[in-house]
């Protein structure tokens, strides 16, 4: 270390915790407030950096716990879905969907204005990548199913889902479509309206959202109504849900 004009020390390694201390600390043996403090957490990051799963439950258990819960089976009266066990490369996706500002900017989407913040908070090199990983070694919660339908009509209208999700909605990664079987029916039934809507999919930088939409509106007959629509889209949600039990 060398004692620059301005009495400070520094160390020549710009990422060191101990980069600007009072050179007067040193000669006289004082204490550094926070000093010891600063160095604890750098033990822990530095601990975390060795043991990813331990830093992924860390971000899981700050940042995403009070929402999706400790199993992270979700909270639907907040609007949470289950997102244990999904697919690490899918949560990772959306995760940078809603960091870029892909997902969560539509002023009508409550949940996804809620989750976006939740996500910016996510700085660190590797913290996305590590709670994905995390979220998706966590066993699968099967909640109480809510949405119901006709399934065999839902059957008809999931043919055409059937070509990126596959034919048993366990999803295609090299087609980026994630599993549907593992989606609590209310999440489904909901994100579906908003494809329907434009609240989903619209922005163009969306690439999968885009691909999305306009198979969302496959059941959206131009003459059909609002109650015919809904009910469509929960014949399909329902029979989704039936391929869990396959």
């Amino acid at each position: 270390m060398a004692r620059l004009p301005d009495g400070d020390v520094r160390n020549q390694n710009p990422g060191h915790m101990m980069a600007s201390v009072p050179w007067s600390a040193f000669r006289a043996g004082a204490m550094v407030p926070g000093l010891f403090a600063l160095a604890i957490v750098a033990g822990c990051n530095t601990a975390e950096s060795a043991d990813p799963a331990a830093h992924g439950k860390r971000v899981f258990t700050d940042y995403c716990q009070p929402c999706h819960n400790p199993n992270a089976g979700g909270n639907a009266d907040i609007g949470a879905p289950a997102i244990a066990s999904l697919s690490e490369w899918y949560i990772r996706g959306q995760l940078e969907k809603f960091q870029e500002g892909q997902r969560g900017l539509h002023f009508d989407d409550i949940e996804g204005m809620r989750m976006r913040p939740m996500s910016l908070a996510l700085q660190e090199d590797g913290e996305r990548e590590v709670v994905a990983k995390y979220v998706a070694g966590l066993p699968a919660v099967d909640n109480t199913h809510t949405v119901h339908g006709d399934l065999e009509a839902g059957a008809k209208h999931y043919v055409t889902c059937s070509a990126c999700h596959g034919p048993d909605a366990k999803g295609n990664e090299l087609l980026s479509a994630p599993s549907l079987v593992q989606q609590d029916d209310w999440y489904l039934e909901r994100q579906i309206g908003k494809f329907q809507k434009g609240i989903r999919g619209a922005n163009p930088t969306d690439v999968t959202g885009l691909q999305m939409a306009p198979m969302a509106n496959i059941i959206k007959d131009e003459h059909a109504t609002q109650q015919v629509v809904d009910q469509a889209t929960k014949d399909v949600v329902a029979y989704i849900k039936s391929l869990s039990n396959q």
